[in-house]
């Protein structure tokens, strides 16, 4: 079974790929496979921040009833 990051994991990963792709003796396929992954983390973690947003207002929306 897969492992679901939670947001703070990914933001944790998008920070250490940063500072991967900082070194300056990284190879180029190297910085291509790190700039790739963290561009799937941070729409991924995008994603996860929408939905809580909208999770939000829905309770907010309740609330308010």
């Amino acid at each position: 079974m897969e492992k679901v990051e939670k947001f703070e994991e990914k933001l944790e990963r998008a920070k250490t790929l940063l500072e991967k792709l900082s070194e300056p003796t990284l190879a180029l396929e190297e910085s291509i496979a790190y700039y790739k992954e963290g561009i799937k983390i941070l729409k991924e973690a995008s994603t996860l921040l929408e939905n809580a947003k909208q999770e939000f207002e829905i309770l907010s929306n309740e609330n308010n009833l």
